[in-house]
């Protein structure tokens, strides 16, 4: 009987898993530098959490089951929700805001895996809570700058946009909250035809061909802060949009204050969720083609939706299997070195006793050190050595450790050099 992974998931072996770990670390890092704090939730929660976030509609895409007390649980999907649930369990009354906060995970979604798209991905994000707006949402879109740009990703592009200009326009015309919903998502697809029909078709969703005409207008404007005059010219007649409008003018002057300016202002970027309620911004690596974006996030209230006080909140999630492929993409390979500092070969196997001993001296003086248990031959230890790029290797041999000292060598100069026992850790670290 032969076992496979399950469809959409993957195995990562060792060299890739450092490139993982060597940019999981440099992520925190910089997470830390700006005073954020790691969390964890639990890799499955109550299927409820996301269905009051996202819909019932979201229940295809999940790994959702029964427990043995007949319980509804879920894989998560996404770290947000479970974020806001741990909120409301342990900070909510007790935590001096603003709270800063990061994780890092896997999710689980049921879909058609396929290109950058798999069943079970990583999350790498934040989220603000209790901090004020829009000083708050600079700070968290500078914070996602700098962690992409610290792994060698220059060409990574902020597209940021208000929601509180579109639900503005909304108000004014009396668009009930069911059509908004609709009208959102399909302005979160991207789809600019699909809105079209959805506006002026046979049957359209809003029956306001003024409302249309903006929103037409509206959802192409992108480009840097000279379309916040051709925007304001379409808002003019309405009072709604404004105070989000400027708003999102405080966010600029703030965004040049906290030195990000790879920016786009594009007012098509919807986040198509109730729950975004400021600004929202996706972050795209054009490099990436169909799959560029390797980031969402923005400003919501979703610790309100789950029966808590109103706090403001900002956050995102980067994708970090879309971020490898764009180190990938974008930076040149860099050769690993080897996963070991030394490597020790006994010449025969009635030393093996005094290797493991040396061995474990090192190892708990802390340096990465392997030896040999097969009782290899010296020629194929040296060869092995040589495999796996160890920069040094000790020697074990009779005459040496009768003298207490075992031979050092250099395996990319060839240099070696006999060295007393008790002080290998010293010359091994160059002290």
């Amino acid at each position: 009987m032969e076992f496979t992974r399950p469809r959409g998931t993957r195995d990562f072996l060792f060299d890739e898993m450092r490139r993982r770990k060597q940019a999981e670390c440099t992520l925190r890092e910089v997470f830390e530098s700006y005073g954020y704090q790691e969390i964890k939730t639990p890799l499955f929660e109550e299927l409820s959490l996301f269905t009051t976030k996202s819909g019932e509609e979201i229940v295809d895409q999940l790994y959702n089951f029964k427990d043995k007390s007949d319980r509804d649980l879920t894989l998560r999907p996404e770290i947000t929700a479970p974020v806001a649930r741990l909120y409301l369990n342990e900070l909510e009354k007790t935590a001096v805001k603003p709270i800063k906060l990061y994780y890092y995970g896997s999710c689980f979604r049921y879909e058609r895996p396929q290109k950058g798209r798999f069943r079970q991905f990583w999350q790498f994000g934040c989220e603000l809570i209790g901090a004020k707006t829009p000083q708050g949402e600079a700070e968290v879109i500078a914070l996602c700058s700098d962690a992409i740009n610290s792994l060698g990703i220059t060409t990574a592009d902020v597209n940021i946009n208000h929601l509180g200009i579109i639900r503005g326009l909304f108000k004014h015309f009396n668009i009930s909250a069911e059509t908004q919903r609709e009208i959102m998502v399909i302005i979160d697809k991207g789809d600019k035809d699909l809105l079209i029909e959805s506006l002026s078709g046979d049957e359209p969703v809003i029956e306001n061909e003024e409302l249309n005409e903006i929103l037409l207008k509206l959802i192409d404007l992108v480009g840097d802060r000279s379309i916040i005059a051709d925007v304001e010219e379409l808002i003019s007649p309405y009072d709604e949009p404004k105070k989000a409008l400027e708003e999102l003018k405080e966010l600029i002057t703030l965004l040049e204050s906290f030195q990000v300016d790879n920016y786009t202002l594009n007012l098509g970027i919807a986040r198509g969720l109730d729950y975004y309620t400021g600004v929202v911004f996706e972050i795209y690596v054009p490099e990436l083609g169909a799959q560029k974006q390797i980031c969402g996030g923005g400003s919501y209230s979703l610790v309100k939706v789950f029966g808590g006080q109103e706090v403001e909140s900002t956050g995102f999630a980067l994708g970090f299997d879309r971020l490898m492929n764009a180190i990938e993409e974008l930076t040149e390979p860099e050769e690993l070195p080897s996963h070991l500092d030394v490597y020790v070969a006994p010449i025969k196997k009635d030393m093996q006793a005094e290797a493991f001993e040396i061995t474990q001296s090192l190892r708990k003086s802390g340096l990465k050190a392997d030896v040999d248990l097969n009782g290899k031959k010296f020629k194929k230890l040296m060869n092995h050595a040589d495999k796996i790029k160890v920069p040094k290797i000790i020697i074990i041999g009779a005459n040496d450790l009768a003298e207490g000292k075992v031979t050092v060598k250099d395996m990319i100069t060839g240099d070696q050099e006999a060295v007393e026992i008790d002080s290998i850790v010293e010359y091994l670290k160059g002290e």
